[in-house]
């Protein structure tokens, strides 16, 4: 590859970053000059014939599977305004939070309204691409404030800059060979929690457990009024991001206030910070305690604390209400639009629990899995940081 250098009397229409063999400037074009564009519609939802297992039917939210969870019928096909797409046609969401989201299909189906489906004789993997570099600056320029939806007029007045086809292929190839490599890493990630999830939930079932309450855990707090004046003076403050409230995977919350204390797990006092649908029985599922084992932490306000005993292993105790008793203590949240949950209210619930040497073998191997896994992260992290670049660097 060699980086290009622009005329100082006339800035070139070319790549800051460009496969060697290529010269010239790249041509500008309105999508509409090269492109064909269409939509599809949704058969009624009251007429069950409508639906079944004859067509796949794509929603905006499966643009990159390879499946869907939902198909009609031809009958429902017919007496609707679904399109049928191909695999290979680019795919666009157009409305709500997936709005801009773009995807090369892999099924063959109908789509809905929702999705805007683009030909062309460009090279699809290039105008994927190009797409992506762009949709950050079309979104904020179209959807302001997050509100708004795309529209099939909006994107055909949009304007890219296309080198020839043979340049196309080539730079398409490079970045399908990034993406195919970020999948599988995801992939290894995945995995790899999976296997954690496995390791706990066999470990639980088959070790011998006794009877223990919540209370006898270790000693109760509240980190709502705590001062920085409570940090240790040794004990420089850490502010934890890692999983502490999680929901799919997502971080949802960041902490604001201080407690001293080395080792803690840490519970949510206001459930909405974990609850999106709060009002649900599996969204309640969703309570996720995680472990403090550090000089000084920076905890939000929201929250009450245990601070664990050394009979039990805190660590070990966080895998266990993530995985096993998370739905045990969902039952004793209380409200409606503002789910709580009060240490009062579960002080008393009982729990099965190893003894402390099998909490310490397993928390060693799931700790293990978790450095693996955060390893994998970084990897991860650092293929998507060479996308980003590349994107910026050898598209215009």
């Amino acid at each position: 590859m060699t980086t290009t250098t622009n005329n100082e009397h006339k800035k070139l229409n070319v790549p800051n970053l460009r496969f060697k063999e290529f010269q010239g400037e790249w041509e500008k074009y309105k999508l509409s000059e090269i492109c064909t564009f269409f939509s599809g519609g949704t058969p009624s939802s009251s007429n069950k014939d409508f639906y079944g297992e004859d067509i796949a039917f794509i929603r905006s939210g499966e643009l990159h599977a390879d499946r869907t969870e939902l198909f009609i019928t031809q009958a429902g096909f017919d007496n609707s305004s679904a399109k049928m797409v191909e695999v290979g046609d680019l795919l666009l969401a157009m409305y709500g939070a997936t709005s801009g989201d773009i995807s090369i299909s892999k099924i063959k189906g109908a789509i809905n309204q929702a999705i805007l489906c683009i030909r062309t004789k460009q090279n699809k993997k290039f105008t994927e691409s190009v797409w992506n570099k762009h949709v950050s600056k079309i979104l904020r320029k179209y959807l302001q404030g997050g509100q708004g939806n795309l529209s099939a007029d909006i994107v055909k007045g949009i304007s890219f800059s296309f080198p020839p086809l043979k340049e196309q292929g080539k730079i398409a190839n490079l970045m399908s060979l990034l993406d195919e490599r970020i999948a599988t890493q995801n992939k290894i990630i995945e995995d790899l929690k999976k296997l954690k999830s496995a390791i706990i939930e066999k470990h639980y079932s088959q070790v011998e457990k006794q009877t223990t309450c919540i209370a006898d855990l270790g000693e109760p707090f509240s980190v709502g009024n705590l001062a920085k004046d409570d940090l240790t003076e040794t004990g420089m403050p850490c502010v934890i991001y890692g999983e502490l409230f999680t929901t799919y995977g997502e971080n949802i919350f960041h902490i604001e206030s201080h407690t001293n204390k080395t080792d803690g797990m840490i519970l949510s006092k206001k459930g909405d910070l974990l609850f999106p649908s709060s009002t649900t029985v599996d969204a309640m599922s969703l309570i996720a305690p995680s472990v403090i084992n550090v000089g000084g932490v920076i905890l939000g306000g929201d929250m009450f604390g245990i601070h664990i005993s050394p009979n039990y292993n805190a660590q070990y105790l966080s895998y266990y209400f993530n995985h096993i008793a998370k739905r045990q203590l969902a039952k004793f949240a209380k409200g409606s639009t503002i789910i709580h949950l009060h240490y009062t209210d579960i002080e008393k619930a009982k729990l099965l629990l190893p003894s402390l040497e099998e909490q310490n073998r397993m928390a060693m191997c799931l700790v293990s899995l978790d450095e693996k896994v955060a390893i994998e992260q970084k990897l991860l992290s650092s293929l998507t940081c060479q996308k980003s670049y590349l994107l910026r660097q050898m598209f215009i």
